[in-house]
């Protein structure tokens, strides 16, 4: 599992063997080669740039190019064990839509992203007034593809009005799993959904 990044490798804890898995902004389908090399997984991925669907093409992966605010329509409900959105969700048009098209399409979701009240960020807007650049969120604000920042306790409450259950929650910051204060102490959350 050390092939993958720790983020990646908390997402692929999640997914049992022989699962079938939607990946949603698989990038170049680093996740879902590993989980089919390592766990049997029959995956399939969507990602929206043309360059990283061509590059999770060349590792022999089932992967289209698309836009998952408007193509998660397409997908038949309950037709993959789990559908997995890792590191996207505040980069999407519409995450409240996306939320509740991963949990019609998967048995379950896995969502993972980035927490924006980590304290880290906290700090750098209080005592320099500017939006943060760390290891994690490495474009300056008006180069991100980050459009909708959300903390940890911002999912939760969003979970509970999309009636959304939490099954598994995890939290990292870096590479180290945290288990007190995730939203002043993660900088990367993990949850695991259901309807």
């Amino acid at each position: 599992m050390n092939d993958l990044p720790v983020r990646l490798q908390q997402v692929a804890r999640q997914i049992p063997e022989h699962s079938s898995v939607l990946d949603v902004g698989c990038s170049d389908g680093r996740l879902l080669a590993w989980l089919r090399d390592n766990k049997n997984t029959d995956g399939r991925g969507i990602e929206l740039d043309a360059g990283r669907v061509a590059a999770a093409v060349t590792r022999g992966l089932s992967v289209v190019q698309g836009d998952a605010t408007r193509d998660l329509a397409a997908f038949p409900d309950q037709s993959v064990d789990f559908a997995v959105l890792s590191e996207t969700l505040q980069a999407m048009e519409a995450p409240a839509k996306v939320l509740q098209d991963l949990v019609r399409i998967g048995r379950r979701a896995v969502v993972a992203f980035p927490n924006f009240g980590y304290w880290r960020v906290r700090m750098n807007l209080l005592f320099k007034g500017r939006m943060p650049v760390t290891p994690r969120l490495p474009t300056s604000w008006h180069e991100t593809e980050n459009i909708h920042l959300c903390t940890i306790d911002d999912f939760r409450v969003l979970a509970a009005e999309l009636d959304l259950r939490i099954e598994r929650e995890a939290y990292l910051a870096g590479e180290n799993p945290i288990s007190a204060w995730p939203n002043l102490m993660a900088d990367h959350a993990l949850f695991v959904l259901s309807k």
